[in-house]
């Protein structure tokens, strides 16, 4: 069994994303799990325009002191094993000709519950979908039919939610995250996954499909946000806090994993430290629940 970390390497990893690694591995070693490496570079357009970032993240890792197990695993090189689940669950999808253009604006208007599709092409006639194909290159949606999913996170608490026929291949043949996480996780034996928890809302979706698929379930905790000095989310544009701009204001990699230690509980501000010499005082359920504010001006 074992955990994982799996950025998306169109950016520079942010001191939001290393928390999350930091706590990810903390997580998994303090269980004695196993921990792995993923590289989600689905979306190859994008990752493209931003050569040599997967390297550099992998670097990054090394210099707070993270190693995984295993070796990693690049979404890039998994259509083939997508195809086969995808394969497994046909019977439940769907093709969908909207925009997201034109799902969006349905959701803002008036008398709408705000469900993030309509439902618009789940009951098409074949006549109709063969004139749309005509024009448009048709997504794969599964038909979820408002599954109310329950689940426990370890930092967030019990959730519960309802899952709507949500994208599992893009109109250009992408694979959509949601669906490409569920079947990695699984091929790489992962039964805890610890993240960010703006993908808390998406965990019963992610829930649903492993059941479809016959998948274990991974139990899940989701940490609170970084925000800036400002109070606001961090975001890949901000670049100056990434580990180079932090390195170069003068904040060795040992005094930032302790910083971000601190921030998850596990250690007190201030003296340098090594990730190896925290794994016994780590507890996931002791993980504070607020966003941490990341200030490196007060540091």
């Amino acid at each position: 069994m074992a955990g994982r970390f799996a950025p998306t390497p169109t950016a520079a990893l942010h001191l939001g994303n290393l928390r999350t690694a930091v706590g990810a591995w903390l997580a998994a070693r303090s269980a004695q799990l196993a921990f792995r490496l993923r590289i989600e570079d689905l979306d190859q357009a994008r990752v493209q325009a931003a050569p040599g970032l997967a390297r550099a993240q992998i670097d990054d890792l090394a210099r707070l002191g993270l190693d995984f197990d295993g070796p990693v695993l690049y979404q890039s090189a998994r259509q083939a094993a997508y195809q086969r689940a995808l394969e497994r669950i046909e019977h439940l999808t769907y093709e969908c000709f909207c925009s997201r253009r034109e799902i969006a604006a349905a959701a803002q208007a008036p008398h709408q519950d705000g469900a993030a599709y309509p439902g618009w092409c789940r009951d098409l006639s074949p006549s109709q979908r063969r004139r749309l194909r005509q024009t448009r290159r048709p997504a794969l949606r599964v038909r979820a039919d408002q599954a109310r999913i329950d689940f426990q996170d370890l930092v967030a608490g019990p959730r519960s939610g309802s899952v709507d026929d949500f994208v599992v291949r893009r109109g250009d043949g992408v694979f959509a995250y949601h669906f490409a996480v569920v079947v990695d996780d699984a091929a790489q034996s992962v039964s805890q996954v610890v993240r960010g928890d703006d993908l808390l809302d998406s965990t019963p979706r992610q829930i649903w499909l492993g059941r479809q698929l016959g998948l274990p379930q991974p139990v899940y905790a989701h940490l609170p946000l970084v925000l800036d000095g400002q109070g606001d989310r961090l975001a890949k544009r901000d670049r100056a806090v990434g580990l180079d701009a932090l390195t170069a204001a003068g904040f060795s990699p040992a005094r930032l994993v302790s910083i971000l230690a601190a921030s998850l509980g596990v250690a007190v501000p201030g003296p340098e430290c090594a990730l190896a010499d925290l794994v016994g005082r780590f507890d996931l359920t002791g993980t504070p629940r607020q966003p941490w504010r990341a200030d490196p001006a007060t540091w």
